[in-house]
């Protein structure tokens, strides 16, 4: 299956740490070979880089590592292809306009018997089922809402329709607009959250460390999300089977969904 990562900070922040040990997993340290991408925001504008080769050989990979870019929202994927070929139109993360702000997706997981309708609003360009879920994710939203509704409203309506396509299978998945992240955890998902005090990190697909208090200030926090932990010296928490986490700032908070047995999710925040 394929690797997600995700940062979401209260301060622009280059992600090349933690990108590093991520794409030695597209080919090297994993079998993940199927192309690659990463979405960095920059206020209302978006980056958005993608190759249909391996992330651990791939020159794009080697000019975003070079490249300090910062950003308070970052969405990155490596891909394991289980539906559609491997070609750019399939490539993570998905990209749309909704409201006037541009949103990016990222999904891993399979999906059977998924075929929801074309959108009004939102139709795939490639054959995932990951572009397919993002589309009935908008549509669904963009019907629902004229404009970005409150927080609150927004969250409730993504726990819905996430509820919906989970039941078709593995739907672990990343979503942002620039101002937050949503993550979703099906099987696999784990954040950490640096701040003050910060220490040493060590990654576990490669031999190399870094010293936050070096290149932070006190006042920084930044949330990481991965598939798996990508530091072997910091502790991870595991998202919670069905979680849907909503971090904001560097801070999770956990948004209730509706469950099969028709209860919700206890919502907390950490």
């Amino acid at each position: 299956m394929c690797q997600l990562l995700g940062m979401n900070c209260n301060t622009p922040t280059d992600i090349q740490f933690s990108f590093q040990g991520f794409s030695r997993r597209g080919g090297l340290t994993d079998h993940h070979a199927d192309g690659w991408g990463i979405a960095f925001f920059e206020h209302s504008g978006v980056r958005v880089f993608l190759d249909d080769m391996p992330s651990a050989h791939s020159p794009v990979a080697a000019f975003v590592q070079a490249y300090p870019i910062k950003s308070e929202n970052v969405i990155a994927h490596i891909r394991k292809a289980t539906q559609g070929a491997v070609n750019l139109a399939n490539v993570h993360p998905f990209q749309r306009e909704m409201w006037g702000r541009y949103w990016i997706f990222a999904h891993n997981g399979n999906l059977e018997n998924f075929a929801p309708p074309a959108g009004r609003f939102y139709q795939p360009v490639g054959q995932t089922d990951s572009e397919a879920a993002f589309c009935l994710l908008l549509e669904t939203l963009r019907s629902r809402f004229d404009a970005m509704p409150t927080l609150e409203d927004f969250c409730q309506v993504v726990a819905e329709v996430t509820a919906t396509i989970r039941q078709h299978g593995i739907f672990n998945f990343m979503l942002s607009n620039g101002d937050f992240l949503l993550a979703h955890c099906s099987t696999k998902l784990h954040y950490l959250v640096r701040q003050a005090p910060f220490a040493e990190a060590h990654l576990l697909d490669e031999d190399m460390s870094i010293d936050f208090n070096q290149v932070t200030t006190p006042n920084d926090r930044v949330a990481v999300i991965a598939t798996l932990p990508l530091t072997d010296n910091e502790t991870w928490t595991a998202f919670a089977e069905g979680e849907l986490m909503l971090f904001r700032d560097g801070l999770p908070t956990t948004i209730a969904v509706p469950m099969p047995n028709g209860r919700d999710k206890m919502a907390t925040s950490g």
